[in-house]
């Protein structure tokens, strides 16, 4: 099968699935709902060489409102467990009955192998990270300070109140994480000066749901955050930009793209890591032959892009998850 069919065959199922879920009269979690995400999920993983960036004007105004969808359902799944997980005394006891959290165990490895690899040259573990766009079930924040960073504190924004709420009942019962993990109700655009109190800054996928907007919270990081710190971010790659917002990394200004990862697995988000520039100039563009990392890359001009499946990144360094 060609790649045209292939992308016309993709094209054509999402479009359906689009059709089926705007019928929905709501997006809360139940079986209408749950069948109709998961078909679109499944539909969207398998490697796929559509660049849904280049589609026509209309299949970009269904693909914009899809992923918006998508947000609202996300929004609303993760409301509905962490009410019911804050039900329980010690609702972190129970946090496995989220359905997708082996997703996140996966993602949080995912993430903090990327992350040391670019950092265990000065053998420095952050101790203050912010997580920009927690909800209401913040699992990477919990998966992190729990497996891998247990002695960071970790400062999670949102600009919903009743999330926040929500997310600090999940830890507030917990010893550990009650002590590290602080919840922030605010615009990510009206914080300044705090910003460059962070060594690492993680972006979630769903803020900035269009490129404009996620363009205008990635400049706001670069005017604040401190030199050399680290920006971790969350984009898609092929048909899985149908789910979540691409970012180019091009749009990284004042950020030297160091990696860019696209799992094939069923981790859906690609991850970004870039460094904020040691100045207001912006960073060199390098060559191919410039560094080199531990993993298989296809070079890009400006970063590192891998493209492969998460379980193969990390044969041998499962030992990391304690």
């Amino acid at each position: 099968m060609s790649c045209q069919q292939q992308e016309e065959i993709l094209v054509k199922t999402v479009c359906e699935i689009y059709d089926n879920i705007s019928k929905l009269d709501s997006l809360k979690p139940c079986k209408d709902v749950d069948m109709l995400f998961t078909q679109l999920v499944l539909t969207c993983m398998p490697p796929n060489p559509i660049d849904t960036t280049k589609l026509c004007q209309k299949l970009q105004d269904i693909r914009s409102h899809l992923i918006q969808l998508c947000g609202v359902a996300e929004g609303l799944l993760e409301t509905h467990f962490s009410t019911n997980l804050g039900s329980y005394e010690n609702p972190l006891d129970h946090i496995e009955e989220f359905p997708y959290f082996s997703n996140y165990i996966k993602l949080g490895l995912l993430e903090f192998t990327i992350l040391s690899d670019h950092t265990k040259s000065d053998g420095h573990v952050p101790e203050r990270i912010a997580f920009v766009g927690s909800g209401p079930l913040p699992l990477t924040s919990i998966v992190l300070a729990s497996n891998h960073l247990r002695n960071t504190s970790f400062h999670n924004y949102d600009i919903d109140e009743s999330a926040n709420s929500l997310a600090t009942r999940l830890v507030s019962a917990d010893p550990d994480l009650s002590k590290r993990m602080f919840f922030h109700t605010t615009d990510i655009l009206d914080v300044t000066d705090e910003l460059s109190e962070y060594e690492v800054v993680f972006l979630a996928a769903l803020v900035g749901m269009n490129k404009d907007d996620k363009v205008k919270v990635i400049d706001h990081l670069a005017k604040y955050m401190a030199p050399n710190s680290i920006l971790m971010l969350r984009s898609a790659h092929g048909a899985r930009g149908f789910l979540y917002p691409i970012v180019d990394p091009t749009d990284l200004q004042g950020f030297e793209v160091l990696q860019v990862f696209h799992p094939t697995d069923e981790v859906i988000n690609s991850v970004i890591i870039a460094r904020k520039s040691p100045s207001s100039t912006p960073p060199p563009q390098y060559s191919s032959v410039d560094r080199m990392i531990d993993h298989p890359v296809i070079r890009t001009c400006k970063c590192f892009e891998t493209q492969q499946d998460f379980n193969h990144l990390t044969h041998g360094i499962n030992c990391m998850i304690e």
